[in-house]
């Protein structure tokens, strides 16, 4: 494998065995469920390819952690370009591997050999609107399925859910553009896709405790299929946005019949850790 850029920060052993001892209490509260941990190849350069939940941060990094447990690999999570722009936080972020989603840095990271966490609904996805849970939200971005043909990656499509039962949007973007600040926030250029909804859960902003499940797809090889032109990054993105959500309705019929669902409660009967198929299949 190719040494990954100087200019790429990739976090020590010593920083990946603190990051997860502090996600620890968090992997309690959400007991986790994964599903079809075994489709993640050994394949290189990797892309896994994703819906983002609401906020993003409730459940990627238990993703995260659990690839990197189980597998051995150390996800690189392509950022929206809003993060970097924020002081300490951008400093967090690419301390612990997550890359500004530019051109350069993908290219610079497939020819590494990498594997990337992909998620093409963006910012957009996670700051949801009422009525929008688990939707995805790609429009027509082909990012992605270029990038995977270019250097022949292998795509992991894989799905989310948990995240956004946890909470109740009460006040969206929308909901505040269309108020009194919407036309400051125009004139000050503020995106509307990275205003955060206000969320109602329990006592407030605490979540409600709900079990995380996550499911990963067969793997989609994309040596061979020829260039990146617009008829085939279409394809590709079609088969993998079609996979993601499969993804995520079979993981909401696993979480509709899960009497474990909601963690800590009379009745849990069903342990979601190290669970690697749903109930009733071999």
């Amino acid at each position: 494998m190719i040494a990954t850029p100087a200019s790429i920060v990739r976090p020590d052993q010593r920083e990946i065995a603190l990051a997860l001892r502090l996600l620890a209490p968090w992997r309690a509260f959400t007991d986790p469920m994964f599903v079809g941990l075994e489709h993640i190849p050994d394949d290189r350069p990797l892309l896994l390819v994703g819906n983002h939940t609401l906020f993003g941060l409730l459940d990627a990094p238990l993703l995260f952690a659990e690839v990197y447990r189980r597998k051995g690999i150390l996800l690189r999570a392509l950022g929206d370009h809003a993060h970097f722009k924020i002081p300490v936080w951008r400093d967090l972020l690419t301390r612990f591997g997550t890359v500004d989603g530019t051109r350069e840095n993908c290219a610079r990271l497939m020819a590494a050999g990498e594997a990337l966490l992909v998620f093409p609904g963006g910012a957009r996805e996670v700051a949801k609107r009422r009525g929008e849970k688990y939707q995805l939200m790609w429009k027509e971005r082909l990012g992605f399925a270029r990038l995977a043909l270019r250097h022949g990656a292998t795509i992991v499509p894989f799905a989310a859910v948990g995240a956004e039962d946890a909470y109740d949007v009460v006040l969206d973007a929308d909901d505040v553009m269309a108020s009194p600040i919407g036309p400051l926030l125009r004139k000050l250029r503020v995106r509307s896709d990275v205003i955060m909804p206000l969320v109602r859960g329990v006592a407030g902003p605490l979540p409600r405790r709900e079990r995380f499940y996550f499911a990963f797809r067969p793997p989609v090889p994309t040596a061979g299929l020829g260039g990146d032109s617009d008829a085939a990054a279409t394809a590709l993105r079609d088969l993998v946005r079609a996979e993601v959500e499969a993804g995520i309705a079979d993981l909401l019929a696993i979480q509709a019949a899960d009497p474990g669902r909601r963690p800590g409660r009379q009745g849990t009967v069903m342990r979601g850790r190290g669970r690697s198929t749903p109930p009733g299949r071999p």
